[in-house]
């Protein structure tokens, strides 16, 4: 099973920081060492495969993304943490680095595919909150484990999500559900409440920016896994991340091509959220987009059980107030399996909705990322973006 294991290294404290001349030395002597390796020795003899790695380095230190092949997520995060160790002491220059971390970016499916492939004593919990919490813990120098502190690491995410609340910038406290003044003042006035606070509104944001890195990251896997395979999401035999969550009527559309296209279209959306040009979403995949992103929010919150009502309540407030309607939902329904493309659709006004209009805008007001636009019709007869959108 292909696992993506996030290492972040960092140089001793108290030296400067990393010059460019020294960085690109660092990358350099870090690629090369991945170069060597093929395969990393796993407990009791198994074997993880090294898929690929990325390296980037920063004045601080360096974060990879190593891809390796392994039975379960331990041994694929205890080989990597093995090989960048070996790695990092063969040059002079990187030995006195330190892992701060190393772990999966855990995926809720993932987890139970991997713990249906362990056994033993020490099989890991079946809920996806506590096997995150034992997939934190690592060996410490030397010898016996460091005790992983659930609350302690919960809390530093939660630390990390509002100092990032800011880069959503798009987005004021209100549309997250936080009262302006006026509502405030009819609050104290009795007419009214605080539905969310400011800081449950930040920690949606930050969240939400969380939870876009994540997302990314994880399309370009899938993205290479379906360029690897020449296959659809509807026939790879391999784990996909997000694609496997879009609409399952279309599976044996969503290609290696496809997957570029619904990327680029996340990269543009959350462009738009983070410099704070969005004004509304532009078309079907940018909704679907949307949803994932809600979906991994939740996830990633939930994961270091800091999803409350609060925060829940901000990010419903926010889905209803980025949303203009709900219509991409019935692509979820079965039972409206092909009204897309019959004349029942037109009178429903889902006929838009269909797959092949996904990256069409849903009018001149809208942008869509030249990459992952429709090709424009060539055929005689009304403008297709002329129409009104939702």
């Amino acid at each position: 099973m292909k696992y993506v294991v996030t290492v972040d290294a960092h140089i001793p404290g108290g030296l400067p920081e990393l010059d460019p001349l020294q960085r690109v030395g660092a990358v350099a002597l870090i690629e090369d060492g991945f170069d060597s390796v093929e395969a990393i020795e796993g407990p009791d003899g198994a074997e993880v495969g090294l898929l690929d790695s990325i390296v980037a380095v920063h004045p601080g230190g360096a974060l990879l993304k190593v891809v390796v092949d392994a039975p379960v997520l331990e041994m694929a995060e205890s080989a990597v943490r093995s090989i960048v160790e070996e790695l990092l002491e063969r040059s002079e220059l990187l030995a006195d680095w330190t892992i701060a971390r190393c772990e999966v970016a855990l995926h809720p499916k993932l987890a139970l595919e991997s713990l249906d492939a362990a056994d033993g004593p020490d099989i890991p919990p079946s809920d996806p909150a506590a096997r995150k919490a034992r997939h934190g813990e690592h060996p410490a120098a030397g010898s016996g484990e460091d005790e992983y502190d659930a609350e302690a690491k919960a809390e530093e995410v939660r630390q990390r999500m509002l100092a990032s609340a800011g880069e959503l910038r798009s987005f004021s406290p209100v549309m997250f559900g936080v009262p302006d003044e006026e509502e405030n003042e009819e609050a104290e006035e009795g007419e009214g409440g605080l539905s969310v606070s400011p800081e449950d509104a930040r920690l949606a944001a930050g969240a939400l920016v969380w939870a876009t890195d994540v997302l990314v990251d994880q399309l370009f896997q899938d993205v290479q896994t379906l360029t690897e395979e020449g296959t659809t999401a509807a026939e790879c035999d391999r784990h996909l991340w997000h694609l496997e969550d879009l609409p399952a009527r279309y599976a044996l559309q969503y290609d290696s091509l496809f997957a570029r296209r619904f990327l680029v279209t996340v990269v543009a959306m959350t462009t738009h959220f983070t410099d704070g040009s969005f004004q509304r979403l532009s078309c079907v995949a940018e909704e679907l987009a949307l949803r994932l992103l809600l979906n991994e929010a939740h996830v990633t919150l939930e994961t270091f059980g800091l999803l409350d009502d609060g925060v829940s309540a901000a990010l419903e407030v926010f889905a209803n107030n980025v949303y203009e309607d709900l219509d991409h939902e019935w692509l979820y329904d079965d039972s409206m399996d092909g009204i897309d493309e019959s004349p029942i659709g037109e009178v429903l006004r889902v006929a838009p909705m269909g797959f092949k209009a996904w990256f069409s805008p849903f009018n001149r007001g809208r942008y869509v990322h030249p990459y992952a636009a429709d090709e424009p019709e060539t055929t005689q007869g009304p403008d297709p973006l002329s129409g009104s959108g939702p």
